[in-house]
């Protein structure tokens, strides 16, 4: 039974008594007895316990809370009490106490000579038939204090089952983080298990939560085992880690300033290039001819104190003597003298200047780009790069860039922390003509990150889909609330790179231990609604598809294919993706099949056969476009002579565009096996919004995967 909740003022109280007496005494380790303090005060239920300093107080002690029990060592100087041999489970009589504690106390010597032993603790043993599960809280350099849920016991670090949420956490959070572990099923009752208390476990999610995020000084808290049973949960092991008292926060700017700045940036009137320059080869030379070339409607101001002219501009010798207001400052020149030109570039009042010059924190010259950020801030001006490629604007004709210029307008803002990613980003675009609303490298991220473009693009009109590279954030929780605003409207697609790296820190807990960069990234960045990629070639193809597929209605996929090993694979692909295949009514059956040849093969996949003509195909989709109940089509070409791939391709997007007029919108997508042209007819396929691709039947569902986890976490879906 959960005891009632302390006032939260009383509780607060409570646990800091507990946490200075540690502190004073020197320790970064609670106790078992302070853990059950703590655990009592926030309202997390634990089991009968005390602490006994003998082996007869613990044998009296076992009689009075009822056998039977276990014996835990009570040390602070000992983390992990079982890898010291201080526990013993199962007791049932008063010897066996005895014994125990004789045991766990030579044990723990042994074990770590000099720690000090303050008693044994005594626990009544929960009855059999419980779940056991993991709760802890844990401090993540990137998004701060984190709540953690999974299996439990000794093998909860070979499984791993365990997924984690922004500290504190809600009742809904909780909820989703029973729903979100593989074995969730066994916490709903399996082979006659009983079912685990639900709203029990969530109360002591949300509790720990609360706890973590309280208390900035608990690095880490670990619940485990947690009992879960039917009626009820109890936590049988308590370990609360301390560490050091946070760094400063980073500033934070308001959505207002975010969106003042970066509207200028992304839009501005005027360009000044300082180390603007005549000369080929040259960084400034050719920032100035991108953004003269591209037609930049705006001012174009060269910066250059020993040149009078530049492409037929005035060239002045300080940014400070360019006329009238500027907007955005690229500098290109080198990282020794940026700190003076941001002087003058800040008593101008430029609100943003783009560094490109490399030779900062990425050759080791952190002193000197911290000097830099500490300039920009004094004048406030906020700082994109340095050590970055520039960016691109294309819907205002902005080239500010020394790389090749791009001015295919579109719906997709794509980001990269990285100069070579973002050259295979505008390769990518160029190959695909993907239209584009801008490409922005973010280099060292001194200032501006990926929250503020974020924000930035989630208002911006012309951009329907953001897609961002990254290796690190420097403000989780800014990311976080900025793609809450903006996934609501449209879809976010993060690469995350560094999938494969250990957790930066040794970890003093189970929960710690679990807490791995890339498993924490996954599971906020999905908390966020966030689409996370798993390769390059992914995030550009879903930043390309997205835009171009319609929200679907509902779960139902209906795949219609004239090749049945093509409907196999994407059957396993609709699978792979966490799609559904919908169970084919028997009225939309027959429709199917008086359409399809005898030895063809209704169902889901609808096997219309290769040997079909245009017609069929035409009739297969017009018939799945048409009911109400289907809610996505993936189709399956095989290139024949009988209906060859330009004649599909046009069938196709005449049937999505008549439906399409009529305000029928499904997404369609489509793989197409087959010679050399089907790449033409790929191509015609995307142009009239059908995500077709040639030679893969994984790529064009995975797309629709992703629009579909992005229409889930929008609301938009019907349940």
């Amino acid at each position: 039974m959960t005891p009632p909740a302390t006032p939260p003022e009383q509780a607060r109280q409570t646990v800091r008594r507990v946490l200075d007496a540690a502190r004073a005494a020197g320790r970064t380790t609670l106790t078992a007895p302070e853990g059950r303090a703590l655990a009592t005060a926030y309202g997390i239920p634990t089991p009968a316990e005390g602490v006994a300093a003998t082996a007869d107080e613990a044998a009296a002690l076992a009689r009075d809370i009822g056998f039977p029990v276990a014996c835990k060592i009570v040390s602070p100087d000992i983390t992990h009490k079982t890898e010291a041999g201080g526990v013993r489970t199962g007791l049932g009589t008063p010897d066996a106490v005895r014994d125990a504690f004789a045991a766990v106390t030579s044990a723990a010597r042994a074990y770590a000579p000099h720690a000090r032993v303050e008693g044994v603790q005594i626990q009544r043993m929960v009855p059999p038939g419980s779940h056991e599960v993991i709760v802890g809280a844990v401090t993540d350099p990137t998004f701060g204090k984190l709540v953690a849920f999974g299996l439990g016991g000794v093998l909860v670090e070979v499984l791993r089952d365990v997924t984690f949420r922004l500290a504190p956490a809600t009742t809904a959070d909780a909820r989703s983080m029973l729903d979100g572990i593989k074995a969730a099923a066994v916490l709903r009752g399996v082979r006659g298990t009983p079912p685990a208390d639900r709203e029990a476990l969530a109360a002591v999610i949300t509790a720990v939560s609360q706890l973590a995020a309280d208390f900035a000084e608990i690095a880490e808290i670990d619940l485990n085992p947690v009992f879960a049973g039917p009626n009820g949960v109890l936590a049988a092991d308590i370990r609360v880690l301390l560490g050091a008292p946070p760094p400063p926060p980073r500033r934070r700017h308001t959505r207002e300033e975010i969106l003042a700045s970066t509207d200028r940036l992304m839009r501005p009137r005027s360009v000044a290039v300082i180390g603007a320059s005549n000369e080929t080869g040259k960084i400034g030379n050719s920032v100035m001819r991108n953004l003269v070339d591209g037609g930049f409607p705006g001012d174009i101001h060269p910066v250059n104190p020993r040149a009078d002219d530049i492409l037929g501009r005035k060239a002045y010798a300080s940014i400070t003597d360019v006329p009238g207001d500027v907007d955005v400052a690229v500098f290109a020149i080198p990282a020794r003298l940026v700190p003076a030109a941001l002087e003058e570039t800040g008593r101008k009042g430029v609100p943003n200047a783009v560094l490109i010059p490399s030779g900062f924190a990425e050759t080791g010259e952190r002193a000197l780009q911290d000097r830099v950020a500490a300039i920009a801030e004094e004048h406030g001006v906020r700082l994109l790069g340095p050590n970055i490629y520039g960016y691109y604007s294309t819907w205002h004709d902005l080239c500010a860039t020394f790389c090749t210029p791009y001015d295919i307008k579109g719906p997709v803002a794509l980001t990269s922390q990285s100069g070579g990613i973002g050259m295979a980003i505008l390769g990518f675009a160029r190959a695909t003509g993907t239209g584009v609303s801008a490409i922005v490298g973010l280099g060292n991220k001194s200032d501006l990150d990926e929250d503020d473009l974020l924000t930035w693009f989630g208002e911006d009109p012309h951009t329907e889909c953001v897609a961002m590279h990254l290796e690190d954030l420097k403000d989780g929780r800014a990311f976080v609330e900025a793609a809450r605003a903006t996934v609501p409207r449209k879809p976010v697609v993060v690469l995350k790179a560094g999938r494969t790296a250990a957790g930066a820190r040794a970890a003093g807990s189970h929960t710690g231990a679990l807490a791995g960069d890339d498993a924490v990234y996954d599971d906020i960045l999905r908390q966020a609604g966030v689409i996370r990629a798993p390769g390059l070639g992914d995030m550009l193809e879903y930043a390309r598809a997205l835009p171009v597929l319609p929200a679907p209605a509902g779960d139902n996929v209906v795949i219609i294919t004239g090749a049945g090993g093509s409907g196999v694979l994407l059957s396993d692909a609709v699978a792979d993706n966490g799609l559904r295949l919908m169970d084919i009514p028997p009225d939309l059956d027959a429709a199917f099949r008086r359409l399809i040849p005898p030895f063809g093969a209704a169902g889901n996949p609808v096997d219309i056969t290769g040997g079909e003509p245009p017609a069929t195909y035409e009739a297969a989709i017009r018939l799945g476009l048409e009911d109400p109940r289907v809610h996505a089509l993936v189709l399956g070409y095989w290139h024949t002579v009988i209906t060859p791939p330009m004649v599909f391709a046009e069938l196709t997007a005449r049937a999505v565009a008549d439906f399409r007029a009529r305000g029928i919108t499904k997404p369609v997508v489509a793989s197409l096996a087959g010679d050399t042209e089907v790449e033409r007819a790929s191509a015609h396929l995307f142009a009239h919004g059908v995500a077709a691709y040639p030679y893969t039947t994984e790529t064009p569902v995975a797309v629709l995967g992703a629009k579909y986890r992005w229409a889930r976490a929008a609301g938009l879906l019907r349940t």
